[in-house]
């Protein structure tokens, strides 16, 4: 069965059970809204192989009510949506694929030599990141810029390479040759050769990033196909445990596409992208339309920048490999709440290790290392009375403050071992946690104020387990006043995606002056470009009638190589457009340099696919009856240290908040994750 055959079948479950999940490199959040309406939220480690074999389709079968071992019944289940970080962690950690990259002769070392970026300009030996392909095939073959054959291709050449390697064992091929962005013929033909030799994984550079630069299109082409087998493996194991269902994830660029349809070089930010569509949705249905979003997890934490439209980057540097496609501006930093805590080299050290979900921090009663989590835990911001008892090596224990402090006795001894007389305990903690909070917002002004944005009149819009945490101390050092906490906070990532569109992009390379845009060659490749968008949606079974097209041209000063996009309009008012965005950026302009169009790009949106709704969301409970002051009854004080010393303060759970009430720091306010039961979180 044909996968858009098998998409329509699905959409006539709408009445079931509709599940949005994050699959993060700690937890896994899943949300879910019954036939009913309403929402529930679970909460699970990511990797906990003793009790189940993946998180998220446990979660599905926690909510539905199933044993870990039930098949899941396709007729209760309407549609399931994913953000994973597989396909990251596999490039991060350089565990794909094994894949052969097949170039022009003469352009072998091309990605190897790459721009000549120096990672460490002071360090003397230059270590550089290794390469995503395990081998290179240089084909005799080249095609000039304007389409003329400069030297046929070798087939024989190709074939027996071709043979060859996956004889070896390669089983991926990524294909880039010279100028293949816009003269595809002999990438085809060699894609016809590998297919025929064998390869289950083939990606070319006209169908994955056509646009020009050898070394960002290359290195692209050779990601997808070293991250594709990966993921395909991941979603048909997820596929197969769902049964019938209809399975979509989310893509790198904020939008989502059937299970079918997912590639690896749009898996790169899934995760985190549904974090920024559910936080920008949040913001602005709260009357926030500028927005830095803050998704601190367990293992990093992802900022981005919110101003009127979601920002994308369309060259990127993710593990070491440059990108050409798009994806949401997300800076990451391994700053999250399992952030291993040490005093290294004459200095406190937050990450970039993580204790992950298992062991998991010192707390968890698991033999885990010293981390932001048991930080917390010790300066008295985390209150082991709110937590439920799923800690421990059998998952029934509360949460163990003392083998925090044992870990952080363990760091205090490795300082006094070279010659550091440590501070008291709580003020040991809170270093830490202000170390966190420091490199935090360096990433933020990173996204913002380095890109020209004032931030000051921003919202700071806080989510992920470990953000509420954080969220003033992080909002101090920037100089912002407002923060928002959502109802959903701990799971906004998951619900992030109910609130996304299914979206399709494509581009294409023109090169060409900006006064030129308006004519016929310009005007058949956008033509060319949206057809290809609307059919894409429409084998997910969206009709056009619901399909919303913007088009863009992405636009720079002649002789330069960074472009900027706008929105599609007349010559005239796209330059007008770029020296406005290049001003912002940059600080000034370039008066009676020309003005390039570098490329076009179609982005079709499903708008009738969204979701997740505001009036779903799980009402709290009516406030507690304030006291006769209008203050209301705080249900414990807590001795917390921050800023240098100790604090009475009142802890009070959020459903006894009612609108309008406010309360005086300092102050700890708690809320369960879930509606249901809540996991470690």
């Amino acid at each position: 069965m044909m996968d858009d055959e098998r998409g329509q079948r699905r959409t006539g479950a709408t009445e079931g059970w509709r599940f949005w999940i994050d699959r993060g490199g700690t937890f896994t959040d899943v949300v879910a809204r019954p036939p009913g309406g309403g929402l529930r939220t679970r909460k699970l480690l990511s990797e906990d192989p003793a009790r189940y074999e993946d998180a998220a389709v446990e979660g599905v079968r926690r909510l539905l009510g199933l044993e870990s071992d039930e098949p899941i019944p396709a007729e209760l289940v309407a549609e399931v949506r994913m953000g994973t970080t597989v396909a990251t962690n596999a490039l991060l950690e350089r565990e794909g694929s094994p894949t052969l990259y097949v170039t022009t002769r003469g352009f072998g070392d091309a990605l190897r030599i790459g721009y000549q970026d120096r990672p460490d300009i002071f360090a003397l030996d230059i270590r550089l990141p290794a390469p995503a392909y395990a081998s290179v095939l240089e084909v005799d073959e080249r095609v000039g810029a304007h389409g003329e054959i400069v030297r046929p291709l070798d087939e024989e050449g190709a074939r027996r390479g071709l043979e060859d390697a996956r004889r070896a064992g390669l089983d991926a091929v990524a294909i880039a040759f010279m100028h293949g962005y816009a003269h595809p013929e002999h990438e085809r033909r060699v894609a016809e050769l590998a297919r025929a030799a064998g390869f289950s994984q083939v990606s070319v550079s006209h169908e994955t990033s056509p646009l020009m630069k050898l070394v960002g299109r290359g290195e692209t082409t050779v990601v997808d196909a070293y991250l594709s087998p990966i993921l395909r493996r991941y979603v048909g194991s997820v596929a197969a445990r769902l049964g019938d269902v209809r399975l979509r994830f989310m893509q790198s660029h904020g939008g989502l596409t059937d299970a079918g349809l997912f590639r690896g070089k749009d898996a790169i930010l899934s995760g985190p992208a549904g974090g920024v569509v559910g936080a920008v949705a949040v913001s602005r249905r709260a009357g926030f339309e500028r927005v830095i979003a803050f998704d601190m997890g367990g293992t990093s934490t992802d900022v981005s920048h919110y101003a009127g439209e979601l920002e994308r980057s369309y060259e990127s540097v993710v593990g070491g490999v440059r990108l050409r496609a798009p994806m949401l501006r997300v800076h990451t930093v391994a700053a999250g709440g399992g952030s291993v805590c040490a005093f290294e080299g004459g200095r406190y050290r937050v990450g970039p290790r993580s204790a992950g979900a298992d062991p998991g921090p010192a707390c968890y009663g698991r033999g885990g290392p010293l981390t932001v989590t048991d930080c917390n835990l010790v300066t008295g911001k985390l209150r082991p009375s709110f937590f439920p008892r799923v800690f421990g090596p059998d998952g029934g224990d509360p949460i163990d403050e003392a083998a925090a402090r044992e870990a952080l006795a363990a760091v205090a001894a490795s300082m006094r071992a070279a010659g550091v007389e440590p501070p008291a305990p709580e003020q040991l903690a809170d270093d830490f946690v202000r170390v966190a909070c420091e490199a935090m917002a360096r990433a933020i002004k990173r996204i913002s104020t380095q890109r020209g944005h004032d931030i000051t009149d921003h919202v700071l819009c806080c989510f992920g387990g470990a953000a509420g945490q954080h969220a003033c101390l992080v909002a101090d050092a920037l100089g912002m006043t407002q923060v928002l906490l959502h109802p959903l906070a701990g799971v906004l990532s998951a619900y992030g995606m109910g609130l996304a569109d299914v979206r399709a992009l494509r581009e294409r390379s023109v090169e060409a002056p900006l006064e030129e845009a308006g004519g016929p060659a310009t005007a058949a490749a956008l033509a060319e470009l949206e057809a290809a968008t609307l059919y894409e949606l429409g084998r997910q079974g969206i009709a056009a009638a619901e399909v919303r097209v913007e088009r863009r041209g992405h636009v720079k000063y002649r002789g330069t190589d960074v472009a900027l996009p706008v929105p599609w309009a007349a010559p005239q008012d796209m330059a007008a457009a770029f020296l406005d965005q290049h001003h912002a950026r940059y600080g000034f302009l370039m008066p009676g340099r020309g003005l390039t169009l570098e490329a076009v790009a179609v982005e079709a949106v499903g708008v009738g696919e969204r979701l997740a709704d505001e009036r779903d969301q799980p009402r709290p409970a009516a406030p507690a009856a304030p006291a006769d002051d209008g203050a209301v009854t705080p249900r414990e004080i807590a001795t917390v240290f921050t800023g240098g010393r100790r604090h009475e303060a009142p802890v009070f759970a959020r459903e006894d908040l009612g609108p309008g009430a406010s309360v005086e720091g300092p102050a700890i306010v708690c809320e369960a994750t879930s509606t249901t039961v809540v996991e470690p979180g």
